[in-house]
């Protein structure tokens, strides 16, 4: 496998951080990274660039957490009620899903999606459930999701 060496602008999971120098398959940063603007060739000209960016994308970087941590804290003191379908046991018949916390939470006013939501298990059982929320790559928040028979 051939590889090639880009700087991605962006953040992209499981490659890394913006700004960082990585190696990858020529294909994937062919047909995904550029396309997608997501990362740009590692050559001459763009390594000088990218010392001149460094200091752009830091201060990016801080405008991100800092208001990664504001939405963490307004995040953290939501509650999310659902209601579905349950047995007399408190047992759900299905389960809740990232993607109903999510779409829960675009109704309370939170644009968040569902693979930022960290679920160990589907939540398959009436009551409380803290569900961990992955805000920015340093910063967490965590929700409560209540359960309640329909």
């Amino acid at each position: 496998m051939k590889l090639t060496k880009v700087i991605l602008k962006e953040e992209v999971a499981n490659l890394g951080d913006m700004g960082a120098i990585v190696n990858v398959a020529r294909g994937y940063a062919r047909n995904y990274l550029l396309p997608k603007n997501l990362a740009v060739e590692a050559n001459t000209r763009n390594l000088k660039m990218l010392e001149h960016e460094k200091r752009i994308i830091a201060e990016k970087l801080k405008k991100l957490k800092v208001s990664a941590d504001t939405m963490a804290a307004r995040l953290s003191s939501q509650r999310i009620m659902l209601t579905a379908k349950a047995g007399e046991e408190g047992k759900l018949f299905g389960s809740i899903t990232t993607k109903d916390i999510s779409d829960a939470l675009a109704a309370a006013g939170f644009d968040i999606d569902k693979k930022k939501i960290l679920l160990d298990t589907h939540i398959k059982r009436v009551g409380e459930h803290a569900v961990k929320v992955k805000i920015h790559p340093q910063v967490h928040a965590q929700v409560i999701v209540e359960v309640t028979a329909e």
